[in-house]
């Protein structure tokens, strides 16, 4: 009778629990979030984190629940997105993706919607504009695929060098077919470029990290990439999770008037809307 009971009490409780989550060892869906809650959304730090910590306060208004989650550098984020960790990222350009995917063709991310567009730009902590770039300087660029390739189309179209093409997003130092100057490239984590100023003649940094290190583009940058660039900001998902309402919610919110004026406003025009 005793263990008649305790397998009564057993069914019982393994039938509530199927309720939630389903009697026996699967679990919930990795990434999967109730309407009702909270969407983590994964940003780098700085101006990506600003601008979605104001989208979350509009978000909050309409009942829509965001905890932005930081990352100090440009690979987790997708890792951790692909893994079910967040919702959503807004951390990245286009060829970013572009060369993420063909890293990783397993993972199963989709772009969703434009973001804004961060100016790269050149900097010195030795030099100042107008000055001569001495021969053999040393110049740091990010050493990620998309983010150097981006560095090295921005020095070619200064003419200080000359590459394959210069309309190839991942160009490579090993693409570089004239280098007049004899400039020395190192290759550096573009979360660390602005540390290691003080070793490098010239540093070519995203703007995402030089704003947090004080460095304005219009004001302190020897060059300046050009609006014409191919490298939009974008907000990225997992496809599970592409036609999800909340998606199409963010888009609004994201993209409204008030988060534009907030970009304009709060970046001083360094930092532009990449919808229009």
């Amino acid at each position: 009778m005793h263990k008649l009971t305790k397998t009564i009490v057993g069914l019982a409780l393994c039938l509530a629990a199927a309720v939630s989550f389903g009697c026996g060892s699967k679990e919930a869906p990795k990434g999967e979030v109730k309407p009702e809650g909270v969407i983590k959304i994964g940003v780098t730090a700085g101006p990506h984190a600003e601008i979605m910590d104001n989208v979350k306060k509009l978000a909050a208004k309409q009942g829509l629940k965001i905890e932005v989650v930081e990352f100090n550098d440009y690979v987790t984020p997708n890792v951790a997105l692909n893994q079910g960790e967040l919702f959503a990222n807004s951390m990245q350009h286009a060829p970013y993706l572009a060369a993420t995917l063909k890293k990783e063709p397993k993972f199963d991310l989709k772009e969703c919607f434009k973001t804004v567009n961060f100016p790269m730009a050149v900097y010195s902590s030795k030099l100042k504009k107008g000055d001569k770039i001495p021969d053999g300087a040393t110049i740091g660029i990010p050493n990620d695929p998309s983010n150097g390739g981006r560095a090295l189309l921005v020095l070619a179209k200064a003419n200080l060098i000359k590459v394959k093409d210069i309309k190839n997003v991942t160009t490579t130092v090993k693409d570089i077919t004239d280098n007049p100057h004899k400039f020395k490239f190192q290759e550096l984590d573009a979360a660390t470029i602005t540390r290691s100023m003080p070793d490098l003649t010239l540093a070519v940094i995203n703007a995402n990290y030089a704003l947090p290190a004080g460095l304005n583009p219009s004001k302190d940058a020897l060059i300046v990439e050009g609006a014409d660039n191919p490298f939009v900001n974008i907000f990225v998902t997992r496809g599970a999770n592409l036609k999800d309402p909340r998606i199409a919610q963010l888009q609004k919110i994201y993209q409204s008037a008030d988060n534009e004026k907030f970009i304009l406003d709060h970046f001083k025009g360094t930092i532009l809307p990449a919808w229009k």
